[in-house]
């Protein structure tokens, strides 16, 4: 976890804007082999730069994400 500040934007070019999108993967075990996609998340990109930042699925809300990624 990164540390709290006063700065608001990208942790790492400052950009003030972000796309949310949702991935899915697999986990361990007979779950890979069959290819059975388990874990769900939400991905915040940075629009500028594209730093990305993954979060569980079981958030609700974008907005929230998107809040907890510019800080």
């Amino acid at each position: 976890m990164r540390p709290e500040s006063s700065d608001s934007g990208c942790p790492k070019c400052g950009h003030t804007e972000a796309d949310v999108g949702s991935v899915s993967m697999t986990g361990g075990g007979l779950s890979k082999m069959f290819d059975i996609q388990t874990n769900k998340f939400e991905a915040v990109s940075c629009a500028g730069c594209g730093y990305t930042e993954f979060y569980r699925a079981d958030r609700s809300g974008g907005s929230d994400l998107v809040d907890v990624f510019f800080g």
